[in-house]
């Protein structure tokens, strides 16, 4: 069974990173990095906290905001529009979610293209799903195939199954494995999506050569779901209480059984350490392409 460690993986690109933004750094360009965090949700903070560590392990800086849950959505357009013209923010990162009251498909469209380093706005996302070059590809899919390449596992003529058809997994990863190419990457798999409405769920992960899960449920995907050998990338991360010595505990596991999996299966990502820190890396590269094409690079 081969792990698919995305630790080990996001390092070496952050090291590769390192240098292109010396290399920026020396031409004049700071990618610069500006987050927008809203309210005090725990997820949030943690996350905005991780990728503001991430950015200075590589150079990249940053520039947060961080604003009351009562924002008025107006002020929280406001900024983005300031940022958009500001040469000196590199890419705009709105930390979801958001509260209710505010638009976030409104919000993600503030962004500039150029500048929009999640891929979600509505003109990436489009030419995405048209076949056309994306300035940005949304960084979780992203960091799927970069990972799933880096251990030479290509989806050209295989059936990837994805389980859960969310806009910032789901969604953009079926459309990236159907496309020939993504960037230096080949994609040219059989997709199948499936979703809580999909009836005997479990005929078709089984027939999975590469399973992606991404629904939120706590270790959902048991053994007897799973073909021999498949390749099971797992994008879940869920809080349980389990005890230990007596004592209740949490710990974070997949919606995947790895326990389980691990010895049916020709590759999987652990959790945490697979596709999380893929994503945080993949922001850092969206970032470090931002400021070279705002550059005129």
């Amino acid at each position: 069974m081969i792990l698919l460690d995305g630790k080990e993986v996001s390092s070496k690109i952050k090291e590769s990173l390192k240098i292109e933004v010396a290399e920026l750094n020396a031409k004049g360009i700071v990618p610069n990095l500006g987050v927008i965090l809203v309210g005090e949700f725990p997820p949030s903070v943690i996350y905005v906290r991780n990728k503001e560590h991430a950015c200075k392990e590589v150079g990249i800086k940053t520039t947060t905001i961080h604003l009351k849950e009562n924002v008025a959505e107006s002020e929280l357009m406001r900024i983005i529009e300031e940022w958009n013209a500001n040469p000196k923010i590199s890419g705009i990162l709105v930390q979801m979610p958001l509260p209710p009251h505010i638009n976030h498909h409104r919000i993600l469209n503030t962004i500039l293209p150029t500048k929009d380093v999640d891929g979600l706005c509505n003109l990436n996302l489009g030419n995405l799903i048209s076949g056309r070059e994306p300035y940005f590809y949304p960084c979780t899919p992203l960091g799927i195939i970069e990972l799933l390449y880096y251990y030479q596992i290509t989806p050209r003529g295989r059936h990837c199954v994805i389980v859960g058809r969310g806009e910032l997994v789901g969604k953009p990863l079926a459309n990236m494995l159907l496309l020939k190419n993504i960037f230096q990457y080949e994609g040219n798999a059989t997709v199948t999506v499936c979703h809580s409405q999909t009836p005997n769920l479990s005929y078709y992960t089984s027939l999975a050569d590469i399973l992606i899960v991404a629904i939120g449920k706590p270790e959902f995907v048991k053994k007897e779901m799973v073909k021999d050998n498949a390749v099971v990338v797992d994008v879940g991360v869920n809080r349980i209480s389990v005890n230990k010595n007596n004592k209740n505990i949490t710990k974070l596991v997949g919606d995947c059984d790895f326990e389980a999996l691990k010895e049916k299966v020709y590759a999987i990502t652990p959790v945490p350490g697979g596709v999380g820190p893929m994503t945080v890396a993949m922001l850092l590269k969206n970032t470090v392409r931002a400021s070279k094409i705002n550059a005129g690079l």
